[in-house]
C-alpha cells in the first residue's frame, strides 16, 4: 500500500500538522485526528506537499506557502 499524506487545517486552512496515515485509519481514530484533515501529496505532479504554515485553497485542492515578507536591510532594527 503506498503511504499516504494528511495535513491538518485551522480555522483558516493554515496547515498545523502533517502525518503519514491511511485514510481508513485516520477516519477510524476521531479522537486521534480531530478537526479537518485534507490529503496532501508528495512526489505527485500537479500537487504541492504541505508544510507547516501553508495554505490550503479548497478550490484548487492545492497548498501555496505563505507570503513572507522579504527583510529591507535599509529597515531599522
Amino acid at each position: 500500500m503506498d503511504r499516504q499524506f494528511f495535513a491538518q487545517l485551522d480555522e483558516n486552512n493554515v496547515v498545523i500538522d502533517v502525518h503519514c496515515v491511511t485514510q481508513e485509519f485516520l477516519e477510524a481514530n476521531p479522537e486521534r485526528y480531530s478537526g479537518v484533515w485534507v490529503e496532501t501529496f508528495f512526489n505527485t505532479n500537479g500537487k504541492t506537499y504541505a508544510g507547516i504554515g501553508w495554505i490550503y485553497d479548497y478550490e484548487t485542492q492545492d497548498f501555496t506557502a505563505p507570503y513572507v515578507k522579504p527583510i529591507d536591510p535599509d529597515d531599522e532594527q
